[in-house]
């Protein structure tokens, strides 16, 4: 949970669409803004058109009038929705009528449906929380449907959530605007669907796709807007807790997201975390995140392709180089994460190709901390183990010093292949002189704990030369350095071409170009 680094010892330690297209030098902002109400921004300098949707400032409007067989829900009622809900079979449609609905003046007040109901918001139906309910729709029953419903202003628990608390099964979340929640705005159970939908401002994720007891599978995640989250800035308040995102995802098998507008997080934008497999995200914009674009980390097997990301990282990255932090901290950034042909998935590597990242903080890091692996106390998922060992108290010694267990307790940066992307860097847009232009592929000193087989250099010598991580045909316009080993290797695009390193054969470098 969460990312911790140990430095390198040696060195010091359908919608509305808005018709989208990659920025190029046209901003002389020192900080990136995105509005929720805002077009994406425009440019026809350097990449191919991306639509996206555009769904907070144009949501699409329900039913007027209620349908055939529905239960009408009073605003004006306090109650009626949750009285109604408990009172009506399974597989009841709910019509909430234009207004402000209330719960009862409750903390635990709730609904809880029933499997299959249904809820249909009129044109202007919001439930309120009123800062006092924690909780809007809570319960196990699975195949509950949720459409053109405003759901705001709800006090969940810091890791919870307030649409799907208990994550049940087979939800579908559609033309909803979930805002103004503290906690998360949703929680996620297998194979739910989130589409169409404006995830803005809560506190601390849009979407939670979490599920205490066992993992989630077949989530899909389309044509979402996703803006504003974090507003509590929970990494601030505990530093180092890997709890915040646009989206956060954990042990998540199958996920398919694409099509969304993922921008002016105050955090990263998309972030899985811990034993996560087969990701397929294409053809989103990820822009002006406080923080990475997308991070993956101890997790497996994933397509990032067709992806526009620019103005992402400036917040994050620059914090860290104005404190002389020499770490690569980027856009995209792989931790202990690649591919595993054992682990059942649509590939069997990590494959990034055909997005344009454009004046973000720093490009792609491949990282791996050498002192974070099954049982070792510098695992920040406490508890947690590689999908190919079931028992993380197995990994220790001897056992551990040998195969398989030698390997298979590490989670490992590997079979990642990144090619054919474009990517473009103007410093005069980003406002900085070093630092925000790094490409990386990296591990740390090993030092820890005691009985660790993997110290000193092996995970370093690994990561960057034996575990098939390969840049190749790739643009790059604008003045890029390339870092491997451990931070303190900083290269040319000679050095990096080179034999010692060989990377991004048949890719160009234009140093002076940008924008």
């Amino acid at each position: 949970m969460g990312i911790k680094r140990r430095h390198w010892a040696l060195a010091a330690a359908p919608l509305a669409l808005a018709l989208l297209t990659a920025t190029g030098c046209d901003s002389t902002s020192s900080a990136p803004t995105a509005k929720p109400t805002a077009a994406p921004s425009t440019s026809t300098s350097t990449s191919a058109a991306r639509t996206v949707a555009r769904v907070c400032a144009n949501p699409v409007a329900g039913p007027a009038k209620a349908p055939a067989g529905a239960v009408t829900v009073d605003p004006a009622v306090v109650g009626d929705l949750e009285s109604k809900t408990k009172s009506s079979p399974p597989n009841t449609t709910f019509w909430l009528r234009p207004g402000k609905h209330r719960l009862a003046p409750d903390r635990y007040a709730q609904v809880i449906p029933k499997k299959g109901d249904r809820y249909l918001g009129a044109p202007g139906a919001v439930l309120d929380g009123g800062k006092k309910n924690q909780y809007a729709f809570a319960g196990t029953a699975p195949d509950v449907t949720i459409r053109y419903l405003t759901v705001q202003r709800f006090v969940a628990p810091q890791n919870e959530g307030v649409v799907n608390h208990d994550s049940a099964d087979g939800w579908v979340i559609e033309h909803a605007t979930i805002q103004d929640n503290s906690g998360a705005g949703l929680m996620a159970g297998a194979h739910q669907q989130v589409r169409s939908s404006c995830l803005r401002d809560n506190g601390q994720y849009g979407m939670n796709a979490y599920k205490g007891g066992g993992g989630i599978s077949g989530l899909v995640v389309e044509d979402n807007e996703i803006v504003g989250n974090n507003t509590d800035n929970w990494e601030r308040r505990q530093e180092g807790c890997g709890c915040t995102g646009g989206i956060k995802f954990w042990a998540v098998d199958g996920a398919d997201v694409r099509g969304n507008w993922v921008h002016g997080n105050h955090g990263a934008g998309l972030w899985a975390d811990t034993d996560n497999n087969d990701f397929l995200i294409e053809n989103n914009v990820l822009e002006a995140n406080d923080g990475a674009a997308l991070i993956y980390e101890t997790s497996y097997n994933a397509v990032i392709r067709n992806n526009t990301i620019r103005r992402n990282n400036w917040a994050e990255g620059r914090r860290y180089a104005d404190r002389g932090d020499n770490f690569p901290y980027a856009t995209i950034y792989l931790s202990e994460s690649g591919g595993e042909p054992r682990v059942r998935a649509r590939t069997d590597k990590i494959e990034i190709y055909r997005n344009v990242l454009e004046n973000n903080w720093s490009g792609i890091t491949l990282w791996e901390n050498a002192d974070r692996f099954c049982n070792s106390p510098a695992n920040t998922s406490s508890g947690d183990c590689t999908l190919l060992v079931k028992n993380a108290r197995s990994c220790a010694k001897p056992a551990i010093d040998k195969a398989p267990l030698y390997a298979d307790c590490r989670w490992k940066t590997q079979r990642v292949d990144i090619h054919d992307n474009r990517f473009v860097l103007d410093e005069s847009v980003v406002k900085c002189t070093e630092m925000c232009d790094r490409m990386a592929v990296l591990s740390n000193y090993g030092t820890y704990p005691d009985w660790s087989p993997y110290k000193g250099e092996k995970v370093a010598e690994a990561i960057t030369h034996k575990q098939d991580n390969r840049w190749h045909h790739n643009v790059y316009l604008g003045p890029w350095e390339f870092v491997a080993y451990d931070p303190s290797r900083v290269l040319d695009f000679d050095e990096w071409q080179g034999m010692d390193y060989r990377q991004d054969a048949g890719s160009t470098l234009d140093p002076g170009a940008g924008g």
